[in-house]
């Protein structure tokens, strides 16, 4: 196989190419670092570079040559949402506030990346202690989708996705606590998975840490499934992973839908905007889906106010945040962000219980249907303009950002965001698609087949 730009190949064609000896992960490295150079000061999507990446490709490079790859992910490019740690690199979650020195030691899904044989490109930019969905941060800036520059890419996993979006590699890891992966991918024309909680396992946990979790950002579904297969697993550095065993999520993806009863959930808990875009997205999906041999009806699933409950802990939690930062940084946060801690600082136990109760409510509701899958809209429109300041950042959550995604993480189930083409303005549209709790394979699955027929 003759690679052109290696930059523009998925993990898969990566992987056959150098099995095939066409390509190396070092030239790989290299085509990818040469087109971050010339597009990369436009869109903004890397918070730091890992210098030890080319060693790592070499390392991966005489490997292969020697017929002794190391893992599932040898010699791929990888990028970490600056959430996660890094050792030898500094975790500034978007934040001026936030240490710049270097963390020693790596987060569970970067130690599994690397035992996979991953090469670490950098760590990509977030929203501030990824607070909200527009893709910008004090510590870095504005993040710009490849698209057309003027909108955002999303966020908080705002330079994941747009790294994806740019071909800047082609896994991405982002975290997601109310749609933070699955927002920017639908943004960024990507695949956004939102693992099952406790499938990839964290440390140390953010401010979100029992609704969040970290998954992948990639091209394909088939790569999303690869990556999920390389980081899934128990760790005893994470309370809550789940003590499954090693599996392949490749396993499967590509046995189609036929025979499976899938809800449209026209209703996640409250009113949920949805302009026509989205609204022909998901009626282009649910058209596919049917073609497929799947049965596809109105889910009717009686759900607690999600917007009520999921406010709650998004405000207490970026209070509390905020709260552990010295009064006299306060004035290098985001403004959005310290109004937020300010109208939720006086948020009260039996609020939080509360709004936890509520959330059980919707996942034992979840659990009771009998749906194989849900589809509904992503987001509630395409990517808005990137750097606009976030007056009512409620009114922002729920009406603009994440009132199709947040449901999902209150009930902790997998659901990924898939594209759906563009929209008159060139911008890309997406649907989610959803499955009960620890049925990462069925998302992956429905998922793949309404990929190959779009």
């Amino acid at each position: 196989m003759a690679v052109e730009d290696p930059a523009t190949l998925d993990a898969e064609e990566l992987l056959a190419a150098y099995a095939a000896k066409t390509l190396t992960p070092l030239q790989a490295l290299q085509a990818i670092t040469e087109r971050i150079a010339r597009r990369n000061p436009e869109i903004n999507a890397f918070a730091v570079m890992n210098p030890a990446a080319l060693q790592d490709a070499q390392a991966s490079t005489a490997r292969w040559a020697a017929g002794k790859p190391q893992g599932v992910l040898d010699g791929v490019p990888v990028t970490i949402k600056d959430i996660i740690d890094v050792a030898n690199l500094p975790t500034r979650r978007g934040s001026k506030t936030s240490d710049p020195t270097p963390v020693p030691t790596d987060s569970p899904v970067v130690t599994a990346l690397r035992e996979a044989g991953a090469v670490i490109l950098g760590k990509t930019t977030t929203t501030e202690f990824g607070w909200k969905s527009p893709g910008d941060c004090p510590a870095t800036g504005i993040t710009r989708n490849p698209w057309n520059l003027a909108h955002t890419p999303g966020g908080s996993s705002s330079g994941a996705a747009a790294a994806a979006a740019a071909f800047f590699g082609p896994l991405h890891v982002g975290t997601d606590a109310g749609g933070s992966i699955r927002i920017p991918a639908a943004w960024s024309g990507v695949v956004g998975l939102k693992p099952s909680f406790g499938r990839v396992p964290q440390w140390p946990l953010g401010a979100f840490g029992h609704v969040a979790v970290a998954g992948p950002i990639t091209r394909t579904v088939r790569d999303a499934a690869l990556m999920l297969s390389a980081t899934a697993g128990f760790s005893p550095r994470d309370p809550f992973s789940l003590p499954d065993p090693k599996r392949d999520f490749l396993a499967g993806i590509e046995d189609g839908v036929a025979g499976l009863r899938i809800g449209i959930l026209a209703n996640p808990g409250f009113a949920a905007p949805a302009d026509d875009d989205a609204l022909n997205a998901l009626e282009s999906a649910r058209k596919i889906l049917e073609s497929l041999g799947a049965t596809v009806v109105q889910a009717n699933i009686a759900l607690p106010d999600a917007s009520i409950s999921f406010t709650k802990i998004w405000g207490a939690a970026l209070a509390r945040q905020v709260a552990t930062i010295a009064p006299e940084k306060h004035a290098l946060l985001d403004h959005g962000l310290t109004g937020l801690a300010r109208q939720f600082a006086t948020a009260s136990a039996l609020d939080m219980l509360e709004a936890e109760a509520q959330r059980v409510q919707a996942a034992h509701a979840m659990a009771a249907t009998d749906y194989d899958a849900l589809i509904c809209p992503c987001v509630p429109q395409a990517a808005p303009l990137a750097g606009v300041p976030v007056d009512d950042p409620v009114q922002g959550l729920l009406q603009h950002w994440a009132p199709w995604t947040l449901l999902f993480n209150l009930t902790r189930q997998p659901a990924i965001s898939l594209p759906m083409g563009v929209n008159a303005a060139g911008l890309p549209v997406a649907v989610q698609i959803a499955a009960p709790l620890y049925r990462d394979d069925v998302v992956l699955k429905i998922a793949r087949a309404v990929e190959k027929a779009v």
